[in-house]
């Protein structure tokens, strides 16, 4: 596994991982209006957009999954179906830490849709801590879409 920055070639991957695991981490959990502004064409502009802030995690050169990182917040996590409890988790996780501490910060934190047990079940296996219940602002084209969710935090 090798682990780094995203070039804009790496976006249609990026974008084919993200997409597939947004859908099988939010459906039924956010709000309709958020579904529907969340295409298959959002996330492929979106990870255009924010190749900058993209690591990858690249397992035999093929991108396994990604991290977007942004001041203090993990603000994406994503692992492709086929690299899922391999590691590359835990190896983006440690990434993610490693950037939000070299940015200047000692606590790390994100946002997890509250219905989504599997993140916060690993998150919590990572030493995070569930700080309840806020709402968070997803950005969309249309404005921000206030979405259900868990703040998690991490000393770093």
């Amino acid at each position: 596994m090798t682990i780094r920055r995203a070039t804009p070639e790496d976006a249609s991957d990026v974008a084919d991982i993200w997409h597939r695991g947004w859908q099988d981490g939010h459906f039924g959990f956010v709000p309709q209006e958020l579904v529907e502004a969340r295409t298959e064409d959002s996330f492929r502009v979106r990870a255009s957009e924010r190749v900058g802030d993209t690591t990858l995690a690249t397992v035999d050169g093929a991108v396994a999954g990604f991290v977007m990182v942004v001041d203090d917040e993990v603000e994406q996590v994503y692992v492709s179906a086929l690299h899922r409890g391999t590691g590359v988790a835990d190896v983006l996780m440690d990434e993610a830490e490693r950037q939000a501490r070299a940015n200047g910060y000692g606590t790390a934190w994100l946002a997890v849709v509250a219905g989504n047990a599997r993140a916060r079940a690993f998150y919590e296996r990572a030493g995070w801590s569930d700080e309840g219940p806020f709402d968070y602002a997803a950005a969309a084209d249309a404005g921000p879409i206030v979405v259900p969710c868990h703040r998690y935090t991490k000393g770093l």
